[in-house]
């Protein structure tokens, strides 16, 4: 693959692509605080208005495969661009749509260029920053950017919905994506692919990208013959791509078990964090009281917690131990944190009954996030960066859906129980999150066993790259590996 790109653009192209990661989470949950209002603006029906959410899932989550596979095949830096406009007008769209159909066809839409975008944003960082030190740090930048726009977003879908109506949650994307669009261009590196030629299976494409979106679909529905057809899409997918003469996916990726540990390890990472933001969100609102302002206000210590751990202690860490050990004790801590939640009383108070639970969690995810995503990333030979990054962020949106569809039923069923059985509605709340938090640790546990079931040593498709010396060069050998020039930086 060639570049024309230079290493003084890195820190410039760490920014575009953390902004289209800023962009894309603030949408999400700037969303979710507008939602009561778009339903009585556009006439949504109490089911049907979940689908503002659940259309952009269902694209976004559906096309990400084929949008990292894409970026292997024609660039990362075009399918970026061509991701980051679609994700743009169709924000226009949104915030010009007068009718129900019209705002979720636009999510839709909003969904697919999220997609292509996020799908190659871990390959593009990766590429950028091969060091070990130097690529903790980078995506230690990118889970802050992360965690800080989710927290930001509640605040800011709150006074933009009450200030200038729910239109401006879409609308404001737009200015916003033009300077993106600006900067990617000329920062950006660009580079070409061996073409579509060595990687068109049409058929591939379609079974995967349906399948995916009908898994999705089954998990926020709750839809077995969904999930019934989405299990016999994948498997076909997979019986193509063994005949393929030009598989979407070749399967020397997915003998990798580093990375089906890692990407499984993933789900349940994701599923944690997004699930628990949506029970804690309910939880500060209803059984706390605060409004969606302070909803959002009492979750920024968090992501402060895991800006300082993932820009100072998370690279330094990662560089002198390794991804695995330190994803471990992150987890450890992790899961810790979501016990500390559990023991919540009904009259909580949130300095000392909250504030605790989510500090230790923002140290844990400080160092699991970057931790987890070099694991998985550590996977990727030179041509495949693209494909694991996609499956990489196919396994968080898959975490992401399967945890809110978890915990929220897990909450909803323990609370009506407790209720039925004569409890306070308060309380039953009390206990239906308590169970909620319980599960999400239950999910990190998970995630501390697969993680210490990956193998140690040279990711296989690392150990190709001679060091200087001649050793294989693996991330069990950070000082090697810095040695090891990419194409991308390559002058």
């Amino acid at each position: 693959m060639a570049v024309l790109a230079y290493p003084r653009h890195r820190a410039a192209a760490l920014a575009v692509l953390c902004a289209m990661a800023l962009m894309i989470v603030l949408d999400s949950t700037i969303v979710a605080v507008a939602v009561p209002a778009i339903q009585s603006d556009l006439g949504f029906s109490a089911a049907g208005v979940a689908w503002v959410v659940n259309g952009y899932l269902v694209g976004f989550a559906g096309l990400l495969l084929l949008s990292g596979r894409l970026g292997d095949l024609v660039g990362a830096r075009t399918v970026f661009l061509a991701g980051l406009i679609v994700f743009t007008a169709a924000s226009l769209l949104c915030g010009l749509a007068g009718t129900a159909g019209l705002l979720v066809a636009g999510r839709f839409v909003q969904g697919v260029g999220g997609a292509l975008a996020s799908a190659v944003i871990f390959s593009l960082i990766v590429r950028l920053h091969p060091e070990p030190a130097a690529q903790a740090r980078a995506i230690g930048v990118y889970s802050f950017t992360q965690a800080g726009g989710a927290a930001v977003g509640f605040v800011a879908g709150g006074l933009l919905t009450e200030a200038a109506g729910w239109p401006w949650i879409f609308l404001v994307n737009v200015p916003i994506g033009a300077g993106v669009l600006i900067a990617a261009l000329r920062v950006l590196p660009r580079e070409t692919g061996p073409g579509l030629r060595t990687g068109t299976d049409v058929a591939g494409a379609a079974l995967i990208t349906v399948g995916l979106s009908a898994g999705v679909y089954a998990i926020v529905d709750g839809s077995l013959a969904y999930g019934i057809l989405a299990a016999v899409l994948v498997g076909a997918f997979l019986v193509r791509q063994r005949s393929a003469r030009h598989p979407l996916v070749p399967l020397r990726v997915l003998r990798s078990r580093r990375l089906l540990l890692a990407c499984a390890a993933l789900i349940l990472v994701f599923a944690t964090g997004m699930g628990f933001q949506f029970v804690n969100a309910l939880f500060l609102q209803r059984v706390l009281g605060l409004d969606a302002i302070g909803t959002g206000l009492a979750f920024v210590p968090t992501p402060i917690v895991i800006g300082l751990v993932s820009l100072v202690a998370a690279p330094r860490l990662t560089a002198r131990l390794g991804a695995k050990p330190v994803l471990l004790a992150g987890l450890a801590v992790l899961s810790a944190g979501l016990l500390l939640l559990t023991r919540m009383p009904v009259a909580a108070h949130y300095a000392t009954d909250v504030l605790p639970g989510l500090v230790v969690m923002g140290l844990g995810v400080g160092v699991v996030i970057p931790a987890i995503i070099m694991l998985a990333m550590a996977s990727a030979g030179p041509d495949d960066t693209g494909l694991v990054s996609g499956l990489a962020n196919t396994a968080q949106q898959a975490g992401a859906a399967l945890g809110l569809a978890v915990l929220a039923v897990v909450a909803a069923r323990v609370t009506g129980a407790h209720a039925a059985d004569g409890v306070a509605p308060v309380e039953a709340l009390r206990d239906g999150y308590a169970r909620a938090y319980l599960t999400a640790a239950g999910f990190v546990v998970g995630a501390f066993i697969l993680t210490a079931l990956v193998p140690a040593g040279s990711p296989a498709t690392q150990d190709r790259r001679p060091a200087p010396g001649g050793t294989p060069v693996g991330d069990g050998d950070p000082a090697a590996a810095a040695a090891v020039e990419p194409p991308l930086c390559r002058q």
